[in-house]
């Protein structure tokens, strides 16, 4: 047996058999050059055979072919015998009167049963997409990582590649203990997924939400959290019943490992541009919006978000809801951009972003908006489950409450300042100008300062801007400081005890008011 000083194991035969062949070829390449010999299930057999990589099947070993419709093909001593061996004398000896041969890696993964099962899912579908043979086969060597190497993942292969390469066809005991780690990690996580689905959504009583909620850490690292001496780790939703909670591929094309607070200001500015369906930016600094625009283009919609607010720009997340091409980052010449964000990412685009050496460049798919959603936070030692704000401002449900009634022009940029408030830290307010923000109040503990606040941001761009304001004016000073500045139109819940004292203060100003009856805190 290898033991930690003598820690390389020469790899001679490889079993094969998976259900996403992405990279596979690959990986039984480099093994060929090593001549290792590639044993095969029908299904990657096939596949192996189109790339013109020659295998042997793995019924040479097993004997038995495929039984009860393909439930049965694996689970047999010719490949399991030859997996779990203990690579010692005694070993050797037992399966040489076996007639076993032995088996130094396996790459093997499972049914994509995540993807297959839906909660509305029968229970003989949810049986069917349970895999057996490939748990069993990765499982037995992971447990003999002393002496196998165990590739469960497609994501496995490329390190993996190198290393044989470099090793001349062998495999270390590092790399193998890591693997086998990653393994049972994979296999826990795929049984928590199958309990989830058999177990079923929902509680008594018709709750939206799950009895229980598992979480399985991902393989996004943090390089910290909310501060460098805190660490931090990134959790995924078990349960393939709450799609809503399923994140998306999230790829870091650019730059150092992300943090916390960068997959925090990630998720704002991601949720802000996703209200848009045309090109649109958001510019966000600590978890809330500091600049949102809409435009012809991603570069015109981004030269306007970045101007919002001048100074809150510096060291920001910024998101695209297009895909970035090359001349759209032209607008944040000498503006320090820590992370940027496109659903794509053309070859132009990333060749202009490498100029930027702090730049963070991440690929993510933008929310869809229309799809129902779940988000989480914690508190008091408590995880806590709510429905995302999916909720749309419909034209019939504003109510204007003043003398003065907006333009259509005015009234379209109410609806914009709504689409952006909702994503501000309350007490929140927006001030925009057409389909861009000039200033931007939030995390404030009164409203009136939130009024302050992006009046001051806004300054002399602040005259002829409409207002939105996440919840209803408690008093009638935020009107006063809004008039004062110059601002046309107001957009707000509504609601108060003193309302009458509120829609006077608009009257006195000549600002058209609308209630829309509904609140959109976010704290």
């Amino acid at each position: 047996m290898p033991t930690e000083i003598d820690s390389l194991v020469r790899v001679r035969r490889a079993l094969l058999s998976v259900s996403d062949p992405r990279g596979l070829a690959s990986l039984a390449r480099v093994l060929r050059q090593f001549d290792v010999e590639l044993v095969a299930t029908e299904g990657t057999r096939r596949h192996l055979t189109a790339e013109s990589i020659p295998s042997r099947a793995a019924e040479e070993l097993t004997g038995i072919g495929t039984w009860f419709g393909g439930r049965l093909k694996t689970l047999h001593p010719g490949l399991l015998g030859g997996i779990l061996a203990p690579r010692t004398p005694a070993g050797d000896r037992e399966l040489e009167e076996r007639h076993l041969l032995p088996i130094d890696l396996v790459a093997v993964n499972f049914y994509p049963f995540a993807r297959r099962v839906r909660p509305e899912s029968p229970a003989a579908e949810i049986a069917e997409n349970i895999d057996v043979g490939g748990v069993s086969l990765v499982r037995a060597a992971a447990k003999n990582f002393e002496s196998v190497v165990v590739a469960s993942d497609p994501d496995d292969y490329p390190a993996l590649e190198e290393e044989v390469a470099r090793e001349h066809g062998s495999v270390s005991a590092a790399t193998r203990r890591s693997l086998a780690a990653r393994t049972f990690l994979r296999t826990e996580r795929y049984d928590r997924l199958i309990g989830a689905a058999l177990r079923g959504p929902g509680t008594a009583g018709g709750s939206p939400f799950p009895a229980t909620l598992e979480w399985a850490q991902s393989d996004l690292p943090l390089r910290y959290g909310e501060n460098p001496h805190q660490r931090a780790a990134v959790y995924v939703p078990v349960d393939p019943t709450l799609t809503a909670l399923a994140p998306p591929s999230l790829e870091v094309l650019q730059g150092g490992g992300l943090s916390y607070t960068n997959l925090l200001d990630l998720d704002t500015a991601l949720s802000a541009v996703a209200e848009f369906p045309e090109p649109a930016a958001a510019v966000v600094k600590h978890a809330t919006p500091s600049g949102v625009a809409c435009g012809a283009t991603i570069r015109e919609a981004i030269a306007q978000a970045v101007e919002t607010d001048p100074v809150a720009r510096y060291g920001c997340a910024l998101a695209v809801n297009r895909p970035l091409e090359a001349d759209d980052l032209e607008p944040l010449h000498g503006i320090f951009v820590d992370l940027l964000s496109a659903p794509s990412v053309t070859d132009g685009a990333r060749a202009a972003a490498a100029r930027r050496s702090k730049l963070k460049l991440v690929q993510v798919a933008v929310p869809d908006v229309a799809a129902t959603g779940w988000e989480a936070k914690s508190a008091v030692g408590r995880l806590l489950l709510q429905e995302t704000d999916r909720r749309r401002l419909r034209p019939e449900e504003l109510r204007c409450v003043t003398t003065r009634t907006a333009s259509d022009e005015e009234l379209d940029t109410l609806a914009f300042a709504w689409r952006v408030v909702r994503h501000a830290k309350s007490n929140a307010i927006v001030l925009a100008q057409d389909r861009h923000t000039v200033g931007i109040g939030s995390g404030q503990p009164t409203r009136v300062k939130a009024v302050e606040l992006a009046v001051e941001v806004a300054g002399p761009r602040a005259p002829g801007s409409v207002l939105a304001s996440d919840a209803f004016f408690p008093f009638a000073d935020g009107v006063e400081v809004a008039g004062r500045a110059g601002v046309r139109a107001i957009l707000q819940p509504g609601g108060s005890l003193r309302d009458a004292e509120v829609i006077a203060a608009a009257d006195r100003a000549g600002i058209a008011m609308y209630f829309t009856g509904w609140r959109v805190f976010r704290h």
